[in-house]
């Protein structure tokens, strides 16, 4: 994991598109950083298409869908895609915003698992909730719970706390009903199926830009353990600074880290991505004069 500034102009250049996880990436305390804010309106203005993978359920992530300058969102880590139809000719979301024709417009949401799968699903998930509140002390639900719809999450950071040694408890618990389970910077989420935030990116990134999915072309930025499996697939990966938290139990590192921590870290790669875009830019008109 190095300081960003060694990531080469090369590699920036290779980038087509940009994968980013949500809280403590592009949030503090739930609510969108201004730097992080202003760095998806450049992207956007500079047509490099944001699509979002997050941990958060489909309820919280739809007014994020609706009004960011990004294409989609992929909830509930990987659970639910939820796109609204303002994108332009080239998959891209432009930066004039959200036009009044489209501002009230319903976000679509589409699912890894069909209706009566879900149903199943729910009744499981019910079953290891009601578990887990009985066995360790202290577990909460997530406050956003009532949005969820194909996972489950357990607060451990956001509004509560919860130690390491309930944290274990908790992904134990899932893991013996038959979860998935992973640790973000806020909660525990545990659901039922094959998908994460790599199948995510699979799935989401032909639906939304009817492009095949290159991981040579996308960048992705996170913050904690359950960015993971991208930190261990993607080529180029960039931690924000608050990631350190989370290093005495990576498996696999961010290849780059920013100084700065949540959204002002984000600003920084979009700057460098941006920066070695137009150096390329201008190379390219001097070379076509």
């Amino acid at each position: 994991m190095k300081p960003l500034i060694f990531c080469s102009r090369e590699e920036w250049r290779a980038v087509q598109g940009v994968l980013t996880d949500i809280d403590d990436t592009l949030t503090t305390d739930g609510r969108l950083a201004p730097a992080a804010r202003e760095a998806l309106q450049r992207l956007a203005q500079a047509g490099v298409p944001v699509i979002a993978i997050t941990g958060r359920p489909a309820g919280w992530s739809e007014p994020m869908a609706r009004d960011w300058p990004v294409l989609g969102i992929v909830a509930e880590n990987g659970g639910v895609l939820l796109r609204r139809g303002d994108a332009g000719p080239d998959g891209v979301v432009h930066a004039d915003g959200v036009h009044e024709s489209s501002a009230n417009r319903p976000v679509e949401r589409l699912f890894t698992q069909d209706a009566p799968t879900r149903r199943q699903h729910a009744a499981r998930l019910r079953q290891c909730t009601d578990d887990i509140l009985a066995r360790v002390p202290g577990a909460r639900l997530a406050t956003d719970s009532a949005g969820r719809q194909t996972d489950i999450a357990i607060d451990h950071s956001e509004h509560a706390h919860l130690p390491p040694e309930g944290i274990e408890a908790v992904c134990g618990i899932m893991r013996a009903h038959g979860l998935q389970a992973t640790v973000s910077s806020i909660h525990i989420n545990g659901w039922i199926g094959s998908h994460n935030k790599w199948t995510a990116a699979e799935w989401a990134v032909p639906v939304l830009t009817g492009r095949d999915f290159d991981p040579a072309r996308w960048l992705y930025v996170g913050d904690s353990s359950n960015d993971q499996l991208m930190f261990e697939r993607l080529p180029l990966t960039v931690g924000v600074a608050n990631i350190r938290r989370f290093l005495p139990v990576l498996a696999h590192l961010p290849a780059y880290v920013t100084e700065g921590e949540r959204g002002d870290g984000f600003a920084e790669v979009v700057q460098a991505l941006l920066a070695a875009r137009a150096t390329q830019a201008a190379g390219d008109a001097t070379t076509a004069a």
